[in-house]
């Protein structure tokens, strides 16, 4: 039995639906202290609160910029170099955690605060994300646009310094390695223990997840079906029309998931990878700043599971053409050669990594 300290960025669910999914495999043999913030911090804290072998810490993060209810890349990345040069201030507690708990590893899910930590205390290291794609992978299949995103925040990644000694890559799509990368690890998505529990069905509704900032007008289009849809994202309010407004919930929502017809939302990698999981077509609707779930959008066209419209975009006639669809693309991801699962490959690098950092 070994201590790992895992720690994960806060914004979103993704990071936290991965740590989660870890952590439950993990915690089957190890001691697991989850270091976050933000949105993961509450909803990791609230399912751990009263576990013997597994705690939550919270640590500084750093979060998406909105801007008139828009992403704001720059003042983003703004926000997180700013805490990349504060770390010297914010990491010295955590220091005198790892000194005082000994973790035999740590797993960081882009979250650098605990890294520099174990850097400094001599802590071995696994990154085990999705963000490292943008370093990792051959991406001269994206449109130039994308290509052009990717070289400019490849130094926003290695600047994030997390100090790796192993780099493991969790995405629904796999691609050729850059040279420098020859030794980088790609899983599929990792998947929570409800999601690889849950027997997939395709019932009548479509399942729609909704960043907060999501506007009044892409609400109003999901009224162009007779489908009943279930949104998430946005809380409870009232029903309207073929309209359920659902709180975010585990057991609910994957269940949805699992039985849904088609699924209509923001491209995040996990959302991406649990929808091609389940067999479900997916009408990816990534913001025109988010380029990462555009690169998402992309590789769902390309693997013939979907399409995509920006949201700023998206019309009716975009709805009613996936739709018309979706049988085909339910087709396509029933017989791919595509494994949607990288959970157990993810634990597998992990005790690995445990038996080298123990030699």
């Amino acid at each position: 039995m070994g201590t790992v300290f895992y720690s994960l960025m806060g914004e979103g669910r993704g990071h936290a639906a991965r740590a989660r999914a870890m952590t439950e495999q993990l915690r089957q043999k190890h001691r697991v202290v989850i270091y976050t913030s933000f949105e993961a911090f509450d909803f990791l804290h609230n399912i751990y609160a009263d576990s013997p072998d597994v705690e939550v810490r919270q640590t500084t993060g750093i979060i998406m910029e909105y801007t008139r209810g828009r992403l704001n890349l720059p003042k983003t990345v703004v926000k997180g170099l700013g805490l990349r040069w504060n770390l010297k201030k914010i990491v010295q507690p955590i220091c005198e955690d790892i000194r005082r708990d000994q973790p035999d590893i740590v797993v960081t899910d882009f979250e650098p605060t605990v890294a520099r930590a174990a850097q400094r205390c001599g802590v071995p290291i696994m990154s085990l994300d999705h963000q490292h794609f943008i370093v990792a992978y051959d991406m001269s299949s994206l449109p130039w646009r994308l290509r052009s995103y990717v070289w400019g925040m490849a130094p926003v990644v290695k600047a994030f310094g997390l100090g790796q000694q192993k780099t493991v890559v969790s995405a629904f799509f796999f691609c050729r390695l850059r040279p420098a990368y020859h030794d980088v690890v790609q899983v599929g998505p990792i998947l929570r223990p409800l999601v690889r529990q849950a027997v997939p069905t395709v019932g009548d509704h479509i399942l729609c997840y909704f960043r907060r900032h999501t506007s009044e007008r892409i609400v109003d289009l999901m009224t162009h079906t007779e489908r009943p849809v279930h949104i998430y994202g946005l809380g409870e309010r009232p029903a309207r029309d073929n309209l359920q407004f659902c709180k975010i919930a585990e057991e609910p929502f994957v269940a949805d998931l699992a039985s849904a017809w088609a699924v209509v939302g923001a491209a995040g990698n996990q959302l991406s990878g649990e929808t091609l999981y389940f067999g479900k077509p997916f009408l990816a609707i990534p913001e025109k700043n988010h380029h990462e779930q555009r690169i998402n959008a992309h590789f769902v066209r390309e693997l013939g599971a979907g399409d995509w419209q920006f949201i700023e975009k998206i019309q009716p006639e975009n709805l009613t053409r996936f739709l018309g669809e979706a049988e085909t693309y339910r087709n396509n991801l029933a017989n791919s050669p595509h494994h949607f699962d990288g959970t157990a490959a993810a634990l597998a690098e992990i005790e690995a990594f445990l038996q080298l950092a123990a030699k």
